[in-house]
């Protein structure tokens, strides 16, 4: 799917180096997404650390990054202004609960309905994001405190720089793999603008205009353990599940997704269900450590597998470096200029974005091709997990559509002057119309058999269009045998359970879709 080429083997060295270069592209997107939330950094910051190093060790996807994201921000920032940063966390902590839950329950296996084009789709619109994401960085804070875009020679060191960072990260591998590319690229453009006094803004640059706060800084202490200051009753409940569902959701689809796209670019297979109860875990954890909460990053998962990253070690060196810059190297981490993350995450974008998807859409049929367009434009419009969960609900929809054209009935007569129906084709809710059309009831003979051995009876939809089908029969004063049913289908039947001819030998033997046998 993607056009990065790197080893599949995990390297204790690459994977150091790697954590390292996705550590400093941790800090502004930590900060940024607490200022979504409206919370202090620190409390992104906090969350980046204690996910990445928990899921890192025990979850399901060696390599993979988790840490505070947009999507789980853009939900929380309400709950934050309404109720406050403790509610927040309560909610965190109940959205840990919730995503254990569902690993314990292997819901995780349900990340394989997401069809292909989806995932196109969802890939597509996740480098339009990123992109448009990095855009931010080319405004400044003019004197009235609004942000304006950059001009003149401040946009033209920008712009250079980045192209001067992704110069290195693409020829630098050419050369030698020694070290990671895009760390080689952060240090060289830090050192160049150091040395040469460039006016190029930097990370404490970032942190001060997003806190309007000239002293800021993402130095900060270790977090400390903290039960939630909410009242522990039904109220609070009521207020914090609705937020926790989503925020669960929202995480263990990103994460699930994150953790496909790794396995398919690294040849391996990751553990998904174990995956959703780390995440759940590390968000338990969080919550009670004053962090905002997280799950799988994409981006900083693509970084650390161009740059070599596979094992665990690559994501708690990556969280423990992070702890590192907040306790004791603020200043050098500050310094960097935001032009050099800004060209690491344009290289993610190139390498992420499917670009043989423009060649594949005429290829494809239209269904799947509208698919991929409209999960791209809803992942850019809106958010990730809702663009996966329409395509998803779309192409189910056409897959319904398409399947329900597919049952056929041939009507013949036998040599006892019965009127033989044999039925071709799933039966389910999609198809029960056209099954029932397909009858001709005024011209059938008073005896009807109806042959059930090529088709299959799916869901309870199918159980009732045959009862209906039943009663129009007997309101007639005909016949009907209903031949090749399984013994399940004629207990869920109401008004033709009797008429079902039950044959141990050659009926089929298969469960159907319903609870009303649970």
């Amino acid at each position: 799917m993607f056009e990065l080429h790197a080893s599949k083997v995990s390297n204790l060295k690459n994977d150091v180096l790697s954590g390292l270069t996705v550590a400093l592209a941790l800090v502004p997107e930590a900060v940024a997404f607490a200022f979504v939330a409206g919370v202090d950094p620190l409390v992104g910051l906090y969350a980046a650390f204690m996910v990445g190093l928990i899921t890192s060790i025990f979850g399901g996807r060696p390599g993979m990054i988790s840490g505070a994201t947009g999507a789980m921000a853009v939900v929380m920032v309400s709950l934050v202004a309404i109720y406050g940063v403790q509610y927040l966390f309560a909610t965190v902590v109940l959205t840990g609960i919730l995503q254990i839950l569902a690993g314990l329950f292997k819901l995780g296996k349900f990340i394989r309905l997401v069809p292909h084009p989806v995932m196109l789709g969802f890939v597509n619109g996740l480098a339009i994001v990123i992109f448009l994401a990095q855009l931010g960085q080319f405004k400044v804070k003019n004197s009235a405190g609004e942000f304006q875009w950059m001009q003149d020679g401040q946009l033209f060191t920008m712009v250079g720089l980045i192209l001067l960072t992704m110069a290195i990260i693409h020829f630098l591998p050419k050369l030698t793999k020694a070290v990671p590319s895009s760390l080689v690229a952060i240090v060289v453009v830090t050192v160049l603008v150091q040395s040469l006094g460039l006016d190029a803004r930097t990370v404490v640059d970032f942190l001060r205009d997003m806190t309007n706060d000239p002293a800021a800084s993402i130095a900060g202490g270790l977090p400390q353990f903290s039960i939630p200051q909410v009242p522990f009753d039904l109220n609070t409940l009521k207020v914090i599940f609705p937020f926790a569902l989503v925020l669960a959701a929202i995480g263990l689809i990103e994460s699930l997704l994150t953790l496909t796209l790794i396995d398919e670019l690294t040849g391996t297979r990751g553990r998904g269900n174990k995956e959703c109860i780390a995440q759940g875990a590390a968000n338990t954890v969080t919550g009670f450590f004053g962090g905002m909460g997280g799950c799988a990053m994409i981006g900083q998962s693509m970084i650390n597998v161009n740059s070599g990253g596979r094992g665990r070690a690559s994501g708690i060196t990556a969280a423990l470096a992070l702890l590192g810059f907040i306790l004791f190297a603020s200043g050098l981490i500050e310094q960097i200029p935001l032009a050099a993350l800004v060209g690491v995450m344009f290289i993610v974008v190139i390498g992420t974005f499917e670009w043989s998807s423009f060649r594949i859409l005429r290829k494809v049929p239209k269904a799947d091709a509208f698919v991929i367009i409209l999960v791209s434009g809803v992942t850019v419009a809106s958010d990730l997990a809702i663009a996966v969960v329409v395509g998803v609900i779309v192409s189910a929809l056409v897959f319904a559509w398409e399947h329900a054209k597919h049952v056929t009935v041939v009507r013949t007569s036998n040599e006892h002057g019965s009127t033989v129906y044999e039925v071709n084709g799933p039966i389910f809710f999609g198809s029960v119309a056209n099954f029932l059309e397909q009858f001709e009831i005024e011209n059938d003979h008073d005896d009807v058999i109806v042959e059930f051995k090529n088709s299959r009876v799916a869901d309870h939809s199918a159980i009732e269009a045959i009862d209906t089908l039943a009663e129009r029969y007997l309101s007639r004063g005909k016949t009907l045998h209903l031949k090749h049913l399984n013994q399940e289908c004629k207990l869920l039947l109401k008004k033709a359970g009797n008429m079902v001819e039950v044959n141990v030998i050659e009926d089929p033997d298969y469960h159907i879709a319903t609870d009303k046998l649970a």
